[in-house]
């Protein structure tokens, strides 16, 4: 028997290059959200669920309008957060990154997560499809766990804006990660949120 989990980061967010914390989807987000339920509109989903801000909760009712069967309901488990703090072996160009995170906000999002990986990664007793939408620092975490990676590897582990991941989780087995940022159903022009390529 196998878990599927399908893990989607939400669309882009309106106006997000200012920095706003949350916010409706903008029009490219909608699409980006629409592609994305038009790709996975054939998998027998068993459940669904998103994060409770805004951008990922839209994107949720998007993708299940096309998936009559399906709804898709909030946990708070997915909710965007710091799935760590610096550890003595990371790079010391991720350095900067905590400059402005407090503590508290390390420890609440380790122990989010924990209860996230119990909650979301645990094997079912049926062959099962779930999806999940919710944050790039959340798949993150979850791609790390699954490769076995230190804590810190969250760290540049980058997800575009409605890309697909997929983890299989088996009870005998390790689980398995399937795909990572599949971008497959998105045009060029629709592939955002992804780190800048710097000239080399």
């Amino acid at each position: 028997m196998a878990h599927y989990v399908y893990l989607v980061r939400h669309g882009e967010q309106q106006d997000a290059e200012y920095g706003l914390p949350d916010g409706p989807l903008s029009p490219k987000g909608k699409r980006q959200a629409t592609a994305i339920a038009e790709r996975l509109s054939g998998v027998p989903f068993a459940r669904a669920w998103h994060s409770p801000l805004q951008r990922a909760a839209e994107t949720a009712a998007i993708m299940t309008e096309r998936m009559p069967a399906l709804e898709s309901r909030p946990h708070a488990l997915l909710m965007d957060c710091i799935p760590s703090g610096p550890e003595p072996d990371m790079p010391k160009a991720f350095d900067a990154f905590f400059g402005s995170i407090t503590p508290e906000e390390i420890e609440a999002g380790e122990a989010q997560m924990a209860d996230a990986v119990a909650e979301f990664l645990a094997p079912a007793r049926e062959d099962r499809h779930d999806l999940i939408v919710t944050h790039n620092f959340v798949i993150s975490w979850f791609v790390r766990e699954v490769m076995g990676g230190p804590n810190w590897r969250w760290l540049g582990l980058n997800q575009a804006n409605c890309g697909l991941t997929i983890i299989r989780i088996r009870s005998a087995k390790p689980p398995v990660l399937i795909a990572h940022n599949d971008l497959g159903h998105l045009p060029v022009e629709l592939r955002t949120g992804m780190p800048e390529l710097q000239p080399f």
